[in-house]
């Protein structure tokens, strides 16, 4: 690994451990807050689905200032943006204003759009054979910050009654300075900007023509599985701890099953790199498809009371969305020329970014209309979407192969 590359991973594990704390509080105390707010379960899942959205525009402007002028000043100006949307929701739950709330909401999820977009830096300078290594270092990093989060729940809200403030809107004071943070972090030391000299090594354009950009034949795949399991683990995610204090459980304990959901989304990231670049996409892509399935059966089937059963399903939930997200990057990225490379991978997070409000928004009527088995074990189902688009792709680049060595296709 050169001294650039390795400069840009320090660079990117800080910021995305500042910007994982930022990125928890939506996840946590979204959807409760927003219950509070409005007196409605039905509309819980609208948090979600207004963060979410934020990150798909968040996605594209990201992913096109970084395309014109380099990763650091999209990755700094996106955190820049989170933070705030954290200080508007703080504001409207001090407040009790539901419009500001909306509003702030949806900026805020330039937060996640961020952290997510910055793991396509840290593949920017690395050779193909460790990109998904070097992917996986940065959704490691998101680890330690996402996960003490959810376990600030109590903490933070003790702050936040302090200042007169409602105790649901404490994560995201810790939002607002962990998002400024990782702002002025990237903003200061991402030097060198690690797509820029990518492309000075390559002698590549800043741009390509637009018919040229995105094509190749893993780009609608990668995109494919990323979104699939985006989709289904928002969905099973947001109304959890609703499900959970609709069932006599604490805030606290429906944050404890958060960080054990949020630590399996990023801590398995190494052991994902490791079998992506060994084993390759395609089959890591496909393990992402059956994992996701089991955890949908699992939260299905685990009685309300069981603290220790909705854990397990939400790890796995977040497992299975880890390896699509490890193996969907690399996939996309293989297939992206360098010089349309940011527009293309933003483009690609914008379609996360919508599936997880549909899945956020959608989660909430569809309990409301049913119940949170139903939920979970439609999104185990949906996941099995995964298997025939990777199959298609596996046996594309099968074929390629064929051709490459000479050898006769089949019929």
């Amino acid at each position: 690994m050169g001294a650039e590359q390795r400069r840009v991973l320090t660079v990117l594990v800080i910021s995305q451990v500042l910007g994982g704390a930022g990125m928890a509080a939506g996840i946590t105390v979204g959807a409760l807050l927003a219950e509070d707010m409005l007196g409605s379960t039905g509309l819980a899942g609208l948090p979600s689905a207004l963060f979410t959205a934020g990150a798909a525009l968040g996605a594209l402007a990201v992913g096109r200032l970084s395309q014109r002028s380099g990763r650091r000043p999209g990755l700094a100006l996106g955190h820049a943006t989170a933070a705030t949307g954290s200080l508007g929701v703080v504001v409207a739950a001090a407040t009790g204003s539901v419009l500001l709330l909306f509003v702030s909401l949806f900026v805020y999820g330039a937060g996640s759009a961020t952290s997510l977009l910055a793991r396509y830096a840290g593949a920017d300078l690395a050779p193909p054979e460790r990109r998904g290594r070097a992917v996986s270092t940065v959704l490691l990093a998101t680890t330690f910050g996402a996960v003490a989060g959810p376990n600030l729940v109590g903490a933070t809200g003790d702050v936040a009654h302090a200042w007169g403030i409602p105790r649901l809107a404490g994560p995201f004071l810790l939002a607002v300075a962990a998002y400024a943070s990782a702002g002025v972090v990237l903003a200061v030391f991402l030097r060198p900007d690690p797509l820029l000299l990518a492309r000075e090594r390559e002698q590549v354009p800043v741009s390509v023509p637009n018919e040229v950009a995105g094509r190749g034949p893993g780009v609608v795949t990668g995109a494919a599985v990323m979104i699939i399991g985006q989709l289904v683990m928002v969905a099973v995610m947001t109304m959890t701890p609703v499900h959970m204090t609709g069932h006599g459980h604490s805030a606290q304990t429906a944050g404890l099953v958060i960080s054990v959901h949020v630590a399996a989304m990023f801590l398995p990231s190494p052991l994902t790199g490791l079998l992506v670049d060994r084993l390759g996409p395609v089959r890591v892509a496909v393990a992402s498809g059956l994992v996701l399935l089991s955890a949908g059966a699992l939260a299905a089937l685990a009685p309300a009371h069981s603290v220790a059963l909705l854990a397990t399903a939400l790890a796995l939930l977040g497992l299975g969305w880890n390896l699509g997200l490890v193996s969907g990057t690399a996939i996309v990225t293989e297939a992206v020329p360098l010089a349309a490379r940011a527009t293309t991978q933003g483009t690609v997070d914008v379609g996360m970014a919508i599936a997880g409000s549909t899945g956020g928004m959608a989660s909430g009527l569809v309990v409301a209309g049913s119940s949170y088995p139903a939920l979970a074990a439609g999104g185990g189902l949906l996941a099995l979407a995964i298997l025939p688009v990777v199959g298609r792709q596996g046996r594309l680049l099968r074929t390629m192969r064929r051709q490459e060595s000479g050898s006769p296709t089949k019929s």
